[in-house]
């Protein structure tokens, strides 16, 4: 039997959030025909990741996050431990997800003449370091300035960021939800003065293909799957 799967998830008590979280692990299922795949909440919500991986032997546990936060580096690898140590955690989702942030502006009408990337916001210098990749990535598909900036633990905030901008000549400031799902920190991007504001990335086909890359990438001999890698134009196999 293969592995199964644990998309780890931050938690939030939006209701629309966790819709998106079953959503995701409803299509990464469809996507891995045989495994079994399970939430385990990193905070707010239960079954915990400890919890979920406490019930199921042979596991691959699946960061869906955007960067090496508190909750990636410290939490999840604890809940493994505190579960058995059994469970192996797979890499980080985000690094492949530049181009669906940049479908959703899109959507939205975007990108205007500039474009500030919100995200969470860490003090890990890892996760911030990878915004500003996001952003670098991100400013190359829409050819438009983007700027790193985030909702809460790193400077410059979402609404100085869109500020700085205006300051700077750009009339029509747009924000990328650099966001998994809805939740508070989505809702209070309505408020920071942008023209547009993207909806959060949600259950996008690149998000489905980077959770399966990443399991893919610690049972590939199991399951007899391709090597792969996830880039912004999707996954790649590698011969």
């Amino acid at each position: 039997m293969p592995a199964d799967l644990v998309l780890a998830l931050h938690g939030t008590r939006s209701v629309a959030g966790q819709a998106v979280a079953a959503e995701l692990a409803s299509a990464v299922a469809a996507a891995l025909p045989g495994v079994d795949v399970h939430l385990g909440w990193a905070d707010v919500l239960s079954p915990t990741l400890t919890q979920t991986l406490a019930g199921l032997g042979d596991a691959v546990v699946v960061p869906a996050f955007l960067t090496a936060g508190y909750h990636v580096t410290s939490d999840l690898p604890a809940a493994v431990e505190a579960s058995g140590g059994r469970a192996r955690l797979a890499g980080l989702i985000g690094p492949g997800l530049v181009a669906a942030v940049a479908d959703r502006l899109a959507e939205a009408g975007g990108p205007g003449d500039a474009v500030v990337l919100a995200a969470a916001g860490s003090r890990r210098r890892r996760a911030l370091a990878e915004v500003a990749a996001a952003a670098a990535a991100l400013s190359v598909l829409v050819g438009r300035p983007v700027v790193p900036a985030f909702l809460t633990a790193a400077e410059p905030t979402v609404g100085d960021a869109v500020a700085a901008l205006r300051a700077a000549g750009h009339d029509r400031v747009a924000v990328a939800s650099y966001l998994l799902a809805p939740g508070v920190f989505a809702d209070r991007l309505a408020h920071v003065g942008a023209d547009l504001v993207s909806a959060p990335i949600g259950v996008h086909p690149l998000v489905v293909q980077a959770v399966r890359s990443a399991y893919a990438a610690v049972v590939t001999h199991e399951l007899d799957l391709p090597d792969a890698r996830v880039t912004a134009s999707g996954v790649e196999r590698i011969a």
